[in-house]
């Protein structure tokens, strides 16, 4: 079958213009530094014991296995809220259940700090913070640094496009691939994390798609006739036709619009927004009718992301003299991708 595979974040319109400036994010581990935004702190007394740990070149599942097999306990009794990035300074809470058990004493290897531990009542599941702070440094900047602070007060206004970056699709985009031969008849995955991870590929690469269309359009950050809005850190959803205010509530940041994460149907848009969804989904619909033979539920996502506390500043490189250097800070809420942010400011020399 000739199916359209289609680009990931890569090439994705852009609603302020697009890059102004080159400049390289990530040359070091220390220029991508993220830390969780908690709401829950360790109570001082339980079964479970949290850390807090400072890595920098181990992915999230690695620290996981580590932690288990120093514990001497199953994979499974070990939890943590979200996976942060492998090639990156990263701030990240991680839980042990030892029933009984006194702390272990673990034994760090190169790359792992505890920044502190404590006892609590309850396993740390997924997504159980609420945000995440960045502090990102872009170094060999070439550009206009007017036209980029411009750009920068635009995306504190307006905020971005809400896609997902490229790492939901694996290296290459290569969980994007065997899901959609997956869901196209093709080989499943042998674990139940692949499974999770190419699903979300798929789903997330035909929400991008319709978002992609909607900045096209420029109604990202504004009503369609039909469209299903969802509050500001909630996760409900409601008919904007239902709501008079709709409009005023959207322009001033209360509510979003959203866009699908195709599945077995579930609350439908309608009018104009359902037109541009089946549009752009039409192409896809032997994938989706596989996600509904697999029993994937429906869900929607904001397509608009607000970018909070961004503040920047300008210095020297520290390690090339002479060079301008932007560093960036800002906090955005979980399931967002920094990338996206950055993609609306600076492209790499390579771009």
């Amino acid at each position: 079958m000739n199916y359209p595979m289609e680009t990931t974040e890569t090439g994705l319109p852009r609603a302020h213009g697009g890059p102004v400036c080159q400049g390289i994010l990530k040359a070091r581990p220390e220029d991508f530094q993220v830390a969780e935004h908690m709401h829950v702190t360790p109570e001082g007394q339980g079964e479970h014991l949290w850390l807090e740990i400072e890595k920098t070149g181990w992915n999230t599942e690695d620290v996981a296995m580590l932690l288990a097999k120093q514990a001497r306990v199953h994979r499974l009794s070990v939890g943590y809220s979200g996976l942060k990035d492998k090639h990156a300074v990263t701030r990240q809470w991680f839980s042990l259940h030892l029933p009984g058990k006194d702390d272990p004493d673990f034994h760090w290897p190169d790359g792992l700090t505890v920044l502190q531990s404590g006892r609590h009542r309850r396993k740390l599941n997924r997504g159980t913070h609420r945000a995440n702070d960045f502090c990102l440094r872009v170094t060999r900047f070439v550009g206009d640094r007017d036209a980029l602070e411009q750009q920068l007060q635009m995306i504190i206004a307006q905020g971005v496009p809400n896609y997902f970056g490229e790492q939901r699709f694996g290296r290459g985009s290569g969980n994007l691939v065997r899901g959609t031969e997956w869901l196209l008849g093709g080989e499943a995955p042998r674990k139940k994390a692949l499974r999770g991870m190419w699903l979300s590929a798929v789903r997330s690469n035909l929400f991008n798609l319709i978002l992609a269309e909607r900045v096209r359009q420029g109604c990202w950050n504004t009503v369609l006739g039909g469209d299903i809005l969802q509050p500001q850190g909630s996760r409900g959803l409601f008919l904007a036709d239902d709501d008079p205010a709709a409009m005023e509530r959207v322009a001033n940041g209360e509510v979003h619009p959203t866009a699908p994460l195709p599945g077995v149907p579930g609350m439908a848009s309608s009018g104009p927004c359902n037109q541009l969804e089946q549009q752009i989904l039409a192409p896809h619909a032997p994938v989706i009718e596989g996600l509904r033979q697999i029993k994937v539920e429906e869900a929607r996502r904001a397509t608009r992301l607000p970018v909070r506390d961004l503040q920047w500043v300008w210095h020297t490189d520290p390690e090339r003299e002479g060079e301008d250097c932007l560093e960036l800070a800002f906090t955005l809420p979980t399931g967002a991708f920094a990338t996206t942010v950055m993609a609306e400011l600076v492209s790499s020399p390579a771009d």
